[in-house]
């Protein structure tokens, strides 16, 4: 099915065919049609799924059925899309600003981290619409600087996030500032039971829009844990990346100190990386993003701030370098890779007193995780598998990854866990009765057993299918 098929003005299909998208994703094929129809929307979807679209190319068509602003029409904020951070506000609206580039209206982003004078000034030229996060809408609010009495549509995007973030008393805020007449839109990941309660008090008998699993992996991702000491997590990391310089990786760290601290770690072993926070000041966070997406830089350390904001076309490869306190939040981080019909990978680096949060990950995932260690680097304890794991959650199975030093890059199929055990080149590492080949099918092998060399049909190049927009 197409996008002409869904109702939608030519100047939007236009837009899009301009951008080279043709065929929409399941999540567009199910919302665009009830938002068009007016009705309010409870969405499931997990990140990279296209959800970005399903809300506004119908959120367009609907303020701008003839495709253009009506000749005299007033300038006021017609519609609202709330986010939970500032990079996922930047990237949405630019979305809308792809997608409307045939309409005439006018936009902005508020957001926190910057001086509020340019907003104001943006505001009283007149916008249509706004995208913002919750803490400087409600700065804006107590100064009078903007009114929300003419909104028609609004969108929670990420609302499971916003909730994480403990944006609840500004979202209830918010709401009570709004039209009581208006539609609503709200997207989320996860339905956790504070989520179906906002939905209750928000949404007017929503049509309910459910594309994946609640709190499933995309299966275009690969995974892989890697048993390693916590003292040496920061040479596996090393040895990982060495693999393939130029492959861009996203790594996940806990702490905003850690992360800047890794990031410089990297540099200083030749890698060029950088770390994005929230420390970081809005223009540090945005360039080293930009930097990562032109490759200029190759390896981009992150806290959880950036595991929903982020949109990299294919992006090869997620590391956690720590798992994530919240298991949820794993499916948030490798939401990054394995997007828009891409293969990718995700490696964790896992230590004996991280099995507790391992086995947390595998129980939301409902499957088990393979797990490796890199030889050279055997953990002193390790993780707990088979039997002894059981009692705790569902285990991993634990096998010795084949050294890099044996294995060249390229050759062959790669894929983390699952194509390394079909036989091919390079030598065999035995464990039990399970044999891991180092390359797959194919004649090189993959980084440390992993799969993530350069060549082959893997995730750093990945399948695309027919472009379908975020």
């Amino acid at each position: 099915m197409s996008f002409d098929t869904l109702g939608l003005s030519p100047a939007l299909l236009c837009a899009l065919n301009e951008q080279g998208y043709t065929t929409p994703t399941p999540i567009q094929l199910e919302a665009i049609p009830l938002v068009l129809a007016g009705r309010d929307l409870l969405a499931g979807a997990q990140t990279g799924t296209g959800k970005t679209a399903a809300f506004a190319l119908p959120m367009l068509e609907r303020l701008y059925p003839d495709g253009a602003l009506k000749p005299n029409q007033p300038r006021k904020i017609r519609a609202l899309v709330l986010t939970p951070t500032r990079e996922l506000a930047v990237q949405v609206h630019d979305s809308i600003r792809a997608y409307g580039k045939n309409i005439r209206f006018s936009s902005t982003t508020i957001f926190g981290g910057v001086g509020m004078g340019g907003q104001v000034m943006a505001l009283r030229r007149g916008m249509d619409i706004i995208v913002a996060t919750p803490g400087r809408l409600i700065d804006h609010l107590d100064q009078r600087t903007l009114n929300l009495r003419d909104i028609e549509i609004l969108v929670l995007d990420e609302a499971d996030r916003m909730l994480d973030m403990g944006f609840l008393p500004a979202i209830k805020k918010i709401l009570g500032q709004l039209p009581r007449q208006r539609q609503n839109l709200m997207f989320s990941a996860t339905y956790a039971d504070d989520i179906r309660a906002l939905a209750t008090d928000m949404l007017n008998n929503p049509a309910q829009v459910q594309i994946a699993q609640q709190n499933s992996a995309a299966p275009s991702v690969e995974h892989l844990v890697y048993a390693v000491d916590n003292d040496r997590k920061k040479d596996v990391l090393i040895e990982l990346l060495a693999q393939d310089s130029r492959r861009q990786t996203l790594v996940f760290g806990r702490t905003k100190h850690g992360s800047d601290r890794l990031a410089k770690q990297l540099c200083q072993a030749g890698f060029k990386a950088d770390a994005i926070h929230g420390n970081k000041s809005q223009n540090a966070r945005q360039r080293a993003l930009k930097d990562f997406k032109d490759g200029r830089i190759n390896v981009l350390v992150a806290t959880d701030i950036a595991a929903r904001g982020l949109d990299i076309d294919q992006l090869p490869v997620v590391i956690n370098y720590d798992l994530p306190m919240v298991a949820a939040d794993y499916v948030h981080r490798i939401g990054r890779t394995g997007r828009a019909g891409c293969t990718g990978l995700a490696l964790s680096l896992v230590s004996r007193d991280e099995q507790g949060l391992l086995n947390e990950i595998q129980r939301l995932l409902k499957r088990e995780l393979d797990v490796a260690v890199v030889a050279g680097f055997e953990p002193k304890i390790p993780l707990r598998t088979g039997t002894d794991a059981q009692r705790a959650g569902k285990p991993g199975r634990q096998r010795r990854a084949p050294s890099a030093a044996a294995q060249p890059n390229g050759g062959g199929k790669h894929h983390a866990g699952k194509d390394q055990r079909r036989g091919g080149g390079g030598g065999a590492a035995q464990t039990g009765r399970r044999s891991s080949s180092a390359g797959g099918r194919g004649a090189g092998g993959g980084a440390a057993g992993a799969g993530v060399g350069a060549g082959g049909r893997g995730p750093s190049g990945g399948n695309r299918g027919p472009r379908s927009p975020r």
